[in-house]
């Protein structure tokens, strides 16, 4: 399943191995909090009883309990981090080698706070370990901050070059290239805000919410159109517009994807009941005939534009988070939780092309205008440039300070917007990515017939796909 996505601690309860309604824990109440100044030291991470109200049989404050294919987990809400394991003084929280520093370690307070231990450094923080950034690596041309929760989809206008961000927070947003706000947020009322998708004429963009309805939006008046449509019955994943814009299809953690008719807001067909669990990845195909889908569980589903399955394709072995079309229709991209990019042959479903080098889940995929290159965002809190040519990943990763949910590339070819769990938008020029590649092949050239230098590589995150919920 998939790990700190954007998933509802408001939808309702389902048994039978899926997913239930989260329980919140009960509000904090006053307790002394001289020993919360700075963490536990190193070394005191022993079983002790918690401080927090209830003890070690209640959550600590802030946290929330959910459970999806029969698995219980726990969430911290404050650092959207999940864990398999109870919350308890003394337990480790996360499973070795999954946080991006591989020697810390995550703990709880005895008063219900998270922190992390480095054994390296012997010593502990409240802060969740970054990625070590090398001298020399490429920086954003524009970091945009605004929202307050995590950003969990991206889209671009294409005669502006704007970009939208949809965020946990429950607000829509509009920016310019350089960062200027465009107008004020947009909120519907539906809680956090999972994902968006802009017409084709960048008129209007549909958004899917944590109450399980679609909303329509006047992009330039800023303003809903109309009231939110018929709902799903868990929170909305995805969303696409057909090509020629005469329906969109919605996914959802219910396991249904529905298609609707974007001028009455009504459902355009029944629900299609897919094997995925949760939906998490729907797109129609440039030609508009058939779209696809995927998520949690099952193959990739290749449907027919009236909603008949025409093939499955098997190949992922995590969940599937994202999808690309090629412009001419015969190749599809996938990004999975199992920490690849795939490459498809669309008429019968033929794996041609695998791309390594994400420690993490890859959550979201989009190619350049010219379809030479696939980037792709990643909880490994990065962002790769592939190419297609070479199959091989482009330069260093582009790095951000926590996770990577949401990538986007502007329509010019110019820039990368990606965004994720630290709540910025990052905005990177690719033909300075391409360019700085370029360099470090000519100086390589150079240094042919030298001794070869050690080269420092990240070692794999362990992907265990804990779908840790945003608390919208």
């Amino acid at each position: 399943m998939l790990s700190e996505a954007s998933t509802s601690s408001t939808s309702a309860g389902r048994r039978n191995g899926q997913r239930q309604a989260p329980s919140k824990s009960p509000a904090p109440v006053a307790l002394p909090r001289t020993s919360e100044k700075k963490p536990p030291p190193y070394g005191a991470q022993h079983r002790q009883d918690a401080l927090w109200r209830g003890g070690n049989d209640a959550l600590p404050p802030l946290w929330q309990q959910y459970e999806v294919l029969g698995q219980t987990f726990y969430q911290d809400d404050t650092l959207v981090l999940a864990s398999h394991n109870r919350p308890v003084p003394g337990v480790r929280l996360d499973n070795p080698g999954t946080l991006v520093d591989p020697e810390c370690e995550w703990h709880i307070s005895p008063f219900g706070r998270s922190y992390f231990v480095n054994h390296k450094t012997r010593t502990t923080s409240w802060n969740k370990p970054k990625p070590e950034c090398p001298a020399g690596s490429l920086k954003p041309e524009c970091i945009i901050e605004g929202h307050s929760r995590p950003i969990l989809s991206l889209a671009y206008l294409k005669t502006s070059c704007n970009v939208m961000s949809a965020s946990d927070d429950g607000s829509i947003r509009q920016w310019k290239r350089d960062g200027e706000p465009v107008g004020k947020s947009w909120n519907g009322g539906g809680g956090g805000v999972g994902s968006i998708a802009v017409h084709l004429d960048d008129t209007t963009v549909v958004s899917g919410s944590v109450d399980g309805r679609l909303r329509l939006w006047n992009i330039q008046e800023g303003s809903m159109i109309g009231q939110s449509w018929e709902r799903h019955d868990a929170p909305v994943r995805c969303l696409d517009w057909s090509p020629d814009a005469l329906e969109i299809a919605s996914g959802s953690e219910d396991g249904t994807i529905r298609r609707w008719n974007p001028d009455t807001g009504r459902q355009i067909a029944p629900p299609i009941k897919t094997s995925h669990e949760w939906v998490m990845a729907v797109k129609y195909s440039p030609q508009g005939d058939k779209f696809i889908s995927g998520g949690g569980l099952g193959p990739i589903c290749v449907w027919s534009r009236n909603g008949k399955l025409l093939i499955e394709i098997k190949g992922h072995y995590y969940a599937v988070t994202s999808y690309c079309w090629s412009k001419d229709g015969a190749h599809i991209f996938s990004g999975s939780g199992d920490m690849t990019i795939r490459k498809w042959r669309a008429t019968d479903g033929k794996e041609l092309v695998v791309l390594r080098g994400h420690t993490n889940n890859v959550m979201s995929i989009c190619l350049t205008p010219n379809e030479r290159y696939i980037v792709s965002a990643s909880y490994d809190c990065s962002v790769r440039i592939w190419d297609l040519k070479t199959n091989q990943a482009v330069g260093d990763p582009l790095l951000h300070e926590d996770r990577v949910r949401a990538v986007a590339m502007s329509p010019d070819g110019k820039c990368i917007a990606s965004a994720g769990i630290d709540k910025k938008i990052y905005i990177w020029s690719l033909e300075a990515a391409l360019e700085r590649h370029q360099g470090a092949d000519d100086n390589n050239a150079k240094l042919k017939g030298r001794p070869a230098q050690p080269r420092v590589v990240r070692r794999p995150i362990v992907s265990n796909l804990i779908p840790t919920h945003i608390s919208y």
